[in-house]
């Protein structure tokens, strides 16, 4: 089995588009945040312009092989990482520790599915949120107040007062400073070796001996701890690493394009390369708000050369789909277009079929990810936000069924979690109920994974896809 993708053309930039032609679409679809000062917008515009690029070409060519590699189902894609960063979360605990629970699920992945797996995290760039509605209310002093929502520190501050929400452009600039001390850190770690993953006796695998977990589950979680380092010595076997280089592995960033002013100003045309690339990430993504067709989010991201990630959700339509994918990916280049579809537990069984019929017979080069956190949020009877970890994990092992049905590859899974011990999704190996969730809920947007629950996805996951 090799992993030499083959080398395959960036198509050309299409006719009529520039970084700039997404502002004329702002008519068609509005944006849900608008910044009043455009003196001050321009000033960080073009400061953003004049600062060095966050990643490189070439890293972002050697993603989009991975992803076609992928698309065969010759590679996995992990991508996971905080729903929204904060700029007061850029220390450095926090980020190793997202870091290494990425690390680890690889390794647990590898191991089962006896494949090379690709890690990409929600870091140095996932500053922006969606929200449902542009304004929020709350009462303050008796009357109701009402103030731009909180869009993420890229665009305003969470302070619910009025200079605090409004959209300052100055954000992109701190943004964009914070994520290029996010990505020295982690390119530092890896280089440093921090990405050893040698000894998963090490981990902290308390969640196997919890009375929530059955015998036969964790009889076979401990059966795989106990092979892990197998797949180190699988990777080696297949070129994946050199036996001196296993303590270091290539990490990709990705982030949600929401706002395009920031993701405009760090796209550039570079030396020996034909079109233009979004040099603020590797993988930028469209979310499930913003994929309309005459929108400017899908005109901004047709138009360069990173491989492209777009949210697909219960309601999409198969000719729908078709339409998406053709303005994104013209070409029908392999590598160029990821599919996040992200239907909920109950959804999924007949919602996803007739997309991936769709795909299949009309032969569009798509890599399938599945996104089992978005479709599944509730909220308690006390209006905590959460996630059950079963309608996670149900919706993960639906979409395997419907891929293995449907003769398609599923490539890739797409997490929103952390390394730290957070009490925000319930359920799993670690016991979280409601009654928890007050212990260590820190999310100020949506609810994620915690250390255990991630790596026991990890280990469902493996069991569920793995080679028999």
């Amino acid at each position: 089995m090799t992993d030499k993708p083959t080398t395959t053309p960036i198509h050309a930039q299409p006719k009529g588009w520039s970084p700039q032609t997404w502002l004329d679409r702002q008519s068609a679809v509005e944006l849900q945040f608008r910044y009043p000062d455009e003196r001050a917008l321009e000033s960080a515009r073009t400061r953003l312009a004049q600062l060095p690029p966050l990643v490189t070409s070439w890293e972002i060519e050697k993603l989009r092989e991975h992803i076609a590699l992928a698309q065969q189902g010759k590679r996995f894609i992990l991508q996971g990482g905080d729903c929204a960063e904060m700029l007061d979360q850029c220390r450095s605990e926090p980020i190793a520790n997202k870091l290494k629970i990425l690390l680890q699920m690889s390794l647990v992945l590898i191991h089962g599915l006896r494949m090379p797996v690709t890690r990409v995290g929600r870091f140095a760039g996932q500053y922006a949120k969606p929200r449902s509605s542009p304004t929020e209310t709350k009462e303050i002093d008796g009357q109701p107040c009402t103030l731009p929502s909180y869009f993420g520190d890229l665009v305003n501050r969470i302070e619910f007062s009025e200079s605090a929400r409004i959209p300052d452009p100055n954000l992109m600039v701190e943004g964009y400073q914070h994520a290029a001390m996010t990505l020295n850190f982690i390119r530092s770690l890896l280089d440093g070796g921090f990405a050893d993953l040698h000894h998963p006796e090490y981990w902290d695998l308390s969640f196997f001996n919890n009375a929530s977990v059955s015998p036969q589950r964790r009889a076979q979680y401990e059966n795989m701890s106990r092979t892990l380092a197998d797949g180190i010595a699988f990777m080696q076997n297949l070129g994946e690493q050199r036996l001196e280089d296993s303590s270091r592995v290539d990490f990709y960033t990705s982030h949600e394009g929401l706002n395009l002013y920031y993701e405009q100003a760090q796209t550039r045309t570079v030396p020996r390369r034909s079109g233009h690339y979004d040099l603020s990430t590797h993988l930028p993504w469209i979310g499930e708000r913003n994929r309309q067709l005459d929108g400017p989010h899908i005109e901004f991201f047709r138009g360069i050369s990173n491989p492209v990630g777009v949210k697909v959700g219960p309601t999409m339509q198969p000719d729908e789909l078709i339409q998406l994918i053709d303005a994104l990916n013209p070409g029908n280049i392999p590598g160029k277009l990821v599919l996040i579809a992200r239907m909920g537990a109950a959804k999924v069984a007949d919602g996803l079929p007739p997309l991936l019929e769709k795909v299949k017979t009309e032969d569009r080069h798509v890599l399938w990810m599945t996104d089992p956190m978005h479709g599944n949020g509730t909220t308690t009877s006390g209006g905590i936000k959460t996630r059950n970890f079963d309608d996670i994990l149900s919706e993960l092992e639906t979409t395997v069924d419907c891929h293995d049905e449907a003769e398609t590859i599923l490539g890739g899974v797409h997490f929103e979690l952390t390394g730290e011990d957070v009490t925000e999704c319930v359920g799993g190996g670690s016991g979280i109920t409601e009654d928890d969730l007050c212990k260590n809920y820190v999310s100020l947007c949506d609810p994620r994974l915690n250390y255990q629950q991630s790596l026991e996805l990890a280990f469902l996951l493996a069991q569920k896809m793995g080679v028999h």
